[in-house]
């Protein structure tokens, strides 16, 4: 891990030294489109590129999905949480900053790896070595392209790199389409066997085939694919495992192990390759965002509930279980990383799709299994048929037990929309959202650049 956090922060110094507008997709400004790549080092800069961009997409899963969700409540505004309030409240607008930051920077991220991937099949060096790069690339932009499709739906999109003219013309893609590219990357890096199950350890961090899979699992089931979900899911079913503790997976000095699949990677050790505390507070009686709904989701003796717990690490500061670290001094920073795929969730994900092709909740389901080592590892008692009785019953459990397993690692908000309970959820809040809020308004400045609403118009029930 430590060579790729090294490349990360040269390469975040050299992208910086070229300018933020070199990397950006937008149409407001000139692209650079003629840099040229050659040897299999110029490759591994630039694919550690896409990964140092994942390091500044972090808060996304917070405003964008815990905040949005019935995690985290934001109580009143203030000057500098009114965007967030609006999130938070489903009062957002075209105008809201934080949506527009990340347009921005998922189209950041995009165009980084079009630039790799419109180049690579004509370089000369090792074949292995160019499959793992383009295999990595795709996979960024997967990921990129599927969180903008689970903000704003289908949206402007390429698979090569585009002058800020060719972006002007660029038309949303319908829900198909953003399938077929999201998926299409995933399986296509599956299929032909792009990236390795594992790395050297000096290169842990990269994604793997497993990262792949798992993605595409997420994918699938985002789509209502179950059966495709439970093929490329069951690949993944003792590849890894769940540890004895959920403690021991976010332990900072355990980081990259058994459970995790993939993550955006920290080094407090490094200049600029560690970050602030996460979550974190002065004092007890702070305020700390966490609403009702998550804090009372925990059954008595569920090991998960001082995982959000606050702890007091030093004089003046408090941490969540989840998050403990302490900081390098010299360089005052943490090393947490950002857990985006691990294994629990696999294991919930195959139970999901199991349930949905069909309902079975006897003694020899897999589903119920799944379901149970996770509550097990949890210190709670395993569910029964009784418990389960119908297909519904079964797959409000699996969502009840993502709420505990996954609070502030960017699930929630999503599975509310996948799973069909946003709305009810929302309402325990006291709030009555409607069907056109399942999804973000696109900003307003990417449609006032193309100006033309019949390429990127503005998500039904923002327009007005």
């Amino acid at each position: 891990m430590k060579k790729i956090i090294i490349l990360l922060s040269l390469t975040a110094l050299l992208m910086s030294s070229c300018g933020e507008n070199f990397f950006e997709l937008e149409p407001a400004s000139k692209v650079t489109i003629d840099k040229i790549y050659k040897t299999a080092s110029d490759y591994n800069v630039a694919v550690v590129g896409c990964y140092s961009k994942l390091q500044s997409q972090v808060d996304f899963y917070k405003e964008c999905c815990e905040y949005r969700s019935d995690n985290m409540e934001v109580k009143a505004p203030t000057a500098g949480t009114q965007d967030r309030y609006d999130i938070n409240h489903f009062e957002d607008k075209p105008s809201n900053s934080i949506l527009s930051e990340y347009w921005a920077n998922f189209n950041n991220n995009i165009y980084r790896c079009n630039l790799i991937l419109d180049q690579i099949d004509g370089a000369q060096f090792d074949e292995t070595l160019k499959k793992q790069y383009k295999g990595e690339a795709m996979f960024i932009r997967a990921l990129n392209y599927f969180n903008m499709y689970r903000v704003w739906g289908g949206v402007p999109a390429t698979k090569h790199v585009v002058s800020a003219a060719e972006a002007l013309k660029m038309a949303r893609y319908s829900n198909e389409q953003m399938f077929d590219l999201i998926a299409g990357d995933l399986k296509e890096i599956v299929d032909n066997n792009y990236l390795p199950e594992s790395y050297a350890s000096t290169e842990t961090g990269r994604a793997t085939s497993g990262a792949a899979k798992a993605l595409l699992g997420k994918v699938y089931l985002t789509f209502h694919k179950w059966m495709e979900a439970r093929d490329i899911l069951s690949q993944l079913i003792g590849k890894y495992r769940l540890l004895t503790s959920i403690r021991q997976v976010f332990n900072a000095e355990n980081k990259n192990n058994a459970e995790i699949i993939f993550a955006i990677q920290f080094n407090k050790d490094i200049v600029n390759e560690g970050h602030s505390y996460w979550y974190d507070i002065t004092n007890l009686t702070d305020e700390i965002g966490q609403a009702d709904a998550l804090r009372d989701c925990f059954p008595a003796g569920d090991a998960r509930k001082a995982m959000i717990t606050y702890v007091k690490v030093d004089s003046k500061t408090y941490l969540m279980g989840k998050f403990l670290d302490t900081k390098n001094i010299s360089f005052n920073q943490v090393g947490n990383d950002m857990i985006l795929l691990r294994y629990a969730d696999v294991l919930l994900m195959h139970a999901e799709a199991l349930n949905e092709i069909g309902y079975d909740a006897s003694n020899g389901s897999i589903a119920l299994q799944e379901v149970n080592a996770i509550r097990n590892r949890a210190g709670l008692a395993s569910l029964t048929a009784t418990d389960v009785s119908s297909q519904e019953t079964f797959r409000r459990a699996i969502l009840d037990e993502r709420q505990r397993e996954f609070p502030y690692e960017g699930h929630r908000w999503f599975d509310l929309v996948r799973m069909g309970y946003a709305k009810s959820a929302i309402a325990l809040r006291g709030l009555n959202i409607e069907d056109y809020q399942l999804l973000f308004p696109i900003p307003q400045a990417e449609i006032e650049k193309v100006g033309n609403t019949s390429i990127l118009w503005q998500n039904p029930g923002y327009d007005k």
